[in-house]
């Protein structure tokens, strides 16, 4: 169980989990506990005094055992668990001009009588394919190799240094996880879908949420339920088929079609009194089987309604599905009335249903004809305002705030996936009257729900991070942002790396790099095709993965032109993102003496999984300001590219058009809701990076420092949900 769970906390919180003290003599660990400490620091991260003081007190062996599972756990979080080897040994010194390096390859083949034949029919065409040379695309070295070609590391005062703090027992610290899982308000992401799937499976006759607002959160936790015989919670039709695709391991968004699997008889059992009792409560929820006709119908095929007579509303659910039986959807009534130019006879219909009145409200204000029109879909926001989720508050509060008229005429799109595409917003500017009393009447509800906070500390950096109002505007990995988020870049030399493992087939990804002016227009790029610019170096292109493959740029941020850097990841050939057996990207920031093997754990700045649709990634951009200094905008996009051979020549059109689409919006920050929790606090104070107040305090920022009170509230990264009020 400790195998299982104890990584699982050590990754979302930064604790771990107090091993049990088993009444050792005192100190006995001490010696083990000290080269832990050391070992951790060499990637990255480091012990907390109490933590220290507390594994000294163990035995020596139980020291071991916890260091060796601790150490694989961090060590992968950084990406330090596999070998990064770079084609070129000496990176990034040495890197030879593009073409010198293709004619060397070129020349070597030739040399070889097995490639001889072909190259010289080659160049006969006058085309070679650098794919067909021996020396191309496959590492020349081994990683023991590369890494005696390279001086050790040299420690500098800007290296990363992550702490991880002491945590209470195993059960404690896993059933508290769970319940933030389990109750979030806002949608988890995959990694965090998938951690919350193994927690409720060993919580499940434990202490539980007072709600599961997030219904993909709810559908995780009834397919642990499910399978431990406990009672199900569902409110919905959708509630059921979730958990279908649960139990089939489909999609629990519904974003994507499941196949659903044949089920056992206890399951379809289970789904069928589920149906039944939910639309036995409440009618009008067949309704909402519209929405998922087609999934609803393959699903009837697997549980068999006709064969269980004692459950005749679920078997209506299916009849509704294949058109049977009508159900009118809120939706289709709401379209009917807009159709007719009755917009209060609409909003008069959506106050039964707040969620559905708050997103449809720019196309209700822009359907008002008149002052009156849209003082009534004012009005009813502001009623059905304290109904709404947290989540909801922000999101359309973000929204209003964008739909200012000012922008450059570009609409954004990002779905679910972080498939993105930007268009003409032909769209009018909302009435500013309206859109004022809207954006204060949002503040207002928003803020009565924040709690007290007593003295507000706030690390400075964390200001202008985007709120994350969705698990799917993130990826996982390690100090991983919310889309839209900006956040500094100190340091001389950048270094970007991407790493992934093919499956079973020939596998090519390509790091690139591009650098555009202020006017997005580009200025160069480094990729395989052009290994060295003023600004920097790139390792080599490697184009098979069956050992795994690393590619990384280097460049110097000082020598770096334009105000733009766009690093993206293309997949020449092979599997896709979700294909590979592991893939992920991440930088780095060094001081220009440090020197160091080409992956070093310790200046590893963020590592982030690259598991996406499309084929070409764009996790995140740097931005000069108007200062000279660097900020990481973070983006989490894919574009869908071609089927093979995406080179960053060929979508640098498209890159520029997303990134200004997402430079040109205002994302709700962390800075919005301090200040609205800054009216209750006692006190708000930014952080000096040295000193702490005497009492306890709320403390909002990218790391938990040492020295906090032990009753403080500590909001990081890792709880950034924890803001967004329920």
């Amino acid at each position: 169980m400790v195998h299982r769970l104890e990584p699982i906390v050590v990754r979302h919180t930064h604790r771990l989990p107090a091993p049990s003290r088993p009444g050792a003599p005192a100190g006995q660990g001490a010696v083990v506990a000290r080269q832990f400490d050391a070992a951790l620091m060499s990637v990255g991260f480091k012990l907390s005094a109490d933590l220290l003081e507390y594994l000294s007190g163990l035995p020596e062996a139980t020291v071991v055992d916890t260091a060796a599972r601790t150490l694989g756990t961090v060590r992968e979080s950084v990406g330090d668990h596999v070998g990064h080897n770079a084609y070129f040994i000496d990176f990034p010194l040495n890197v030879p001009d593009t073409f010198e390096f293709w004619t060397h390859c070129i020349a070597g083949a030739l040399a070889d009588d097995a490639s001889r034949g072909s190259v010289l029919a080659q160049l006969r065409t006058g085309v070679v394919d650098l794919l067909t040379l021996p020396s191309y695309g496959r590492y020349q070295h081994s990683y023991a190799e590369l890494l005696a070609a390279h001086d050790e590391l040299i420690a500098a005062a800007g290296d990363r240094m992550t702490v991880l703090h002491l945590g209470g027992a195993l059960e404690e610290e896993v059933t508290a996880l769970y319940l933030a899982l389990a109750g979030s308000t806002t949608p988890l992401g995959e990694e965090g879908l998938r951690d919350l799937g193994v927690l409720a499976g060993h919580c499940v006759a434990g202490p539980q949420p007072e709600t599961i607002p997030v219904r993909e959160n709810r559908a995780v936790v009834n397919l642990a339920r499910l399978q431990a015989g406990a009672d199900l919670l569902l409110d919905t039709v959708t509630d059921v088929l979730r958990l279908a695709c649960a139990l089939s391991d489909g999609d629990v968004t519904l974003a994507e079609p499941t196949r659903f699997r044949a089920l056992s008889r206890p399951a379809r059992r289970a789904l069928l009194a589920g149906l039944d009792a939910v639309v036995g409560a409440d009618p009008a929820k067949l309704a909402d089987v519209s929405g998922h006709r087609e999934a609803f119908k393959r699903l009837g095929e697997r549980l068999h309604p006709h064969e269980y007579p004692r459950w005749p509303r679920a078997a209506e659910v299916f009849a509704v599905a294949r058109g049977e039986v009508a159900a009118r959807s809120l939706t289709s009534r709401v379209e009917e009335l807009l159709g007719a130019g009755d917009v209060t006879g609409a909003v008069r219909l959506l106050a039964t249903a707040p969620g559905m009145l708050f997103r449809s409200l720019d196309r209700l204000l822009r359907a008002g004809r008149t002052p009156e029109e849209r003082d009534t879909v004012v009005a009813a926001v502001e009623q059905a305002a304290p109904q709404v989720s947290g989540r909801v508050l922000l999101s359309v509060r973000e929204h209003l705030h964008n739909r200012t008229g000012e922008a450059d005429g570009r609409r954004l799109f990002v779905n679910r996936l972080g498939r993105a595409w930007v268009t003409t917003d032909t769209r009018p500017p909302l009435p500013a009257p309206e859109r004022d009393r809207l954006l204060a009447a949002l503040d207002a509800e928003t803020s009565r729900r924040l709690p007290d906070p007593g003295h507000l500390l706030i690390d400075p950096d964390v200001l202008d991070v985007a709120l994350p109002l969705s698990g799917k505007a993130t990826t996982a990995g390690l100090g991983v942002l919310p889309r839209g988020s900006l956040t500094p870049v100190d340091g001389e030399l950048l270094r970007f790396f991407v790493y992934w493992k093919q499956t079973g087939h020939s596998t090519d990804f390509d790091l690139s790099a591009l650098m555009l002016d202020d006017s997005y227009e580009t200025l160069g790029w480094l990729s395989y095709t052009s290994l060295s610019q003023v600004e920097g170096e790139h390792s080599g292109d490697v184009t098979d993965a069956p050992d795994g493959g690393s590619e990384f740029i280097n460049l110097r941020l000082g020598a770096v032109r334009g105000s733009a850097i766009v690093p993206q990841v293309n997949i020449f050939s092979g599997e896709g993102f979700e294909e590979v057996e592991e893939s992920f990207f991440g930088f780095m920031l060094r001081d220009a003496e440090q020197q160091g093997r080409p992956f070093e754990p310790r200046t590893v700045r963020m590592k982030s999984d690259l598991r996406g649709p499309g084929r070409v990634a764009l996790p995140l951009a740097f931005l000069r300001g108007d200062d000279g200094r660097w900020h990481a905008k973070w983006l989490h996009l894919y574009l869908k590219g071609n089927p093979n051979a995406n080179r960053v020549e060929g979508n640098r059109m498209s890159v520029a058009t997303l990134l200004r689409g997402i430079v040109g919006r205002d994302h709700l920050t962390i800075r919005h809701l301090t200040e609205l929790m800054g009216e209750r606090a006692t006190a708000t104070t930014l952080w000096d990076g040295m000193s702490f107040p005497a009492g306890p305090v709320t403390y909002i920022g990218l790391e938990r420092p040492e020295g906090l009170h032990p009753d403080s509230v500590v909001i990081t990264p890792e709880n950034l949900r924890d803001l967004i009020p329920a």
